[in-house]
């Protein structure tokens, strides 16, 4: 099935045009990675998505949901974490991700499951129980991607999921998201780090300059261009 079905999508910041009539397909439970340079529309993309920004010109539809006209509907299915989100500082990260879960839940035993849910995700042991404040950048990625996941959202918008994180946080987090879609979500994701979107996603698009230069599986695509890695994609794609 097709979860998300982008059309000719176009935005307008004044006169400048931040996306040029993109188009692409997501299939139910995959990694789909949106790969390009800082500035090349990526992050207008995903928010576009996340029902944040309206397009200027073309057609979304996610999960059978048109965001012009169910943009609510969708809202109830999506999650979405952007790259320069924040937690209350003061508050512990289990009282933050209790308050999240509350806002998310029905009742109060779906709260609980959402609660349970983000702490196993987070896996930060005992200090669960600290101050939000003195978190490491990591932990702190680690508490948002919880809040983000924690109720099984059917589509998972993740903008530079593992943006300024060291090594082995980065690595937990590629490991948190791609256990995830084991789980049934869909996740649509954003990073200028090509490498590691290659890794992640089971397909890619490269953007640039708010176009879409080529999109396919990492493998195919590097095999497409005799390319060790999509970097050396990217840079072939561009001189086209």
């Amino acid at each position: 099935m097709v979860a998300v079905k982008v059309r000719n999508l176009t935005k307008f910041y004044g006169e400048l045009k931040a996306i040029d009539r993109i188009s692409f397909e997501i299939e139910e439970g995959e990694i789909f990675g949106l790969i390009g340079p800082n500035g090349a529309g990526k992050t207008t993309t995903l928010r576009i998505l996340a029902t944040i920004l309206s397009p200027t010109e073309g057609d979304v539809n996610i999960f059978g949901f048109n965001l012009k006209t169910e943009s609510e509907k969708i809202r109830e299915i999506i999650s979405y974490l952007p790259e320069e989100a924040g937690a209350y500082k003061s508050l512990t990260g289990l009282d933050y991700l209790d308050f999240m879960a509350s806002l998310y839940a029905k009742d109060f035993s779906e709260k609980e499951k959402f609660l349970k849910n983000a702490i196993e995700i987070a896996d930060l042991k005992d200090r669960i129980k600290d101050k939000i404040g003195s978190y490491s950048k990591g932990m702190v990625r680690k508490l948002l991607l919880a809040r983000s996941l924690m109720h099984f959202p059917k589509l998972a918008i993740l903008d530079e999921p593992t943006s300024g994180l060291d090594v082995i946080n980065s690595i937990e987090i590629r490991k948190i998201i791609k256990e995830f879609t084991k789980h049934g979500t869909t996740v649509l994701l954003s990073s200028h780090n090509m490498l590691e979107v290659e890794f992640l996603s089971d397909r890619i698009a490269l953007i640039n300059k708010g176009k879409i230069l080529i999109q396919g599986k990492p493998d195919e695509l590097k095999k497409d261009f005799n390319a060790r890695n999509i970097e050396e994609v990217f840079m072939e794609a561009v001189k086209e």
